[in-house]
């Protein structure tokens, strides 16, 4: 494992959103959403893709709170721009189980 600096870490926006909605991505070559996510004000609605079809279903997954990179470059992700990355960890399969909040907190709020 490679070591940074804690300035590495701080350039990373790691922010919290809310999923406002979540669909099936039809063209995307393995099982996806796209979700819509709210960050506050500050960073406004974002989109992003995710494979998260083996944990999840999109009735779910409105109103949840993520975890998400916020800069990075937009990515083209088949027919759509995905404009932020959402966070999680693999389980014993491989499939991905997001990153979440369990308490409430402002909308944008940075990891810390």
């Amino acid at each position: 494992m490679e070591t940074i600096a804690w300035n590495d870490f701080e350039k990373v926006e790691l922010r919290v959103g809310k999923i406002l909605s979540a669909e099936v991505f039809k063209e995307a070559r393995k099982p996806a959403y796209i979700m819509h996510i709210d960050f506050g004000e500050e960073i406004g609605q974002r989109k992003s893709s995710a494979q998260i079809t083996k944990h999840y279903v999109p009735e779910e997954l409105v109103g949840r709170l993520v975890v998400a990179v916020v800069n990075f470059p937009n990515k083209q992700i088949g027919p759509i721009m995905s404009e932020c990355l959402v966070t999680g960890f693999a389980d014993g399969n491989g499939d991905i189980v997001l990153c979440g909040v369990d308490k409430d907190v402002p909308l944008g709020a940075k990891l810390c």
